[in-house]
């Protein structure tokens, strides 16, 4: 496994963060980690990052909107970037309003952590 698979997670939460940064650093991947879906976009303006892992609610700007803005974005590979929801509140939405705001999977809180690694070791293709 290489060490160049960089994770965005995008989760205000920062007890979830610390625990999927740490099962995703068991698995090779570098980390960064942010508290809303402004500071995703202001990061993607500089760096590129194999997958992302947006928290439906934050503050700021919620991941439903923070996907569509990715998706807009001029840079094709930066705006196909697999994406993937994670959210406390499944029922509010669903599966088709994740994929039509463009997500390519949803994982649901409580977090399971060997799903966490399967989803994003299947998008990067680890």
């Amino acid at each position: 496994m290489s060490s160049s698979k960089r994770v965005l997670i995008a989760e205000d939460s920062s007890v979830i963060q610390n625990l999927a940064r740490k099962i995703l650093e068991f698995q090779n991947y570098d980390i960064t980690a942010v508290k809303n879906g402004e500071q995703v976009l202001q990061i993607l303006e500089k760096e590129d990052f194999s997958i992302l892992l947006l928290d439906i609610n934050m503050p700021i700007m919620d991941g439903m909107e923070c996907v569509r803005r990715v998706r807009a974005l001029p840079q094709p590979q930066k705006a196909a970037v697999p994406i993937v929801a994670i959210t406390g509140n499944a029922k509010n939405y669903t599966e088709e309003e994740f994929k039509a705001a463009g997500f390519n999977d949803v994982l649901v809180k409580p977090l399971n952590f060997d799903r966490l690694v399967e989803v994003v070791n299947q998008l990067t293709d680890n």
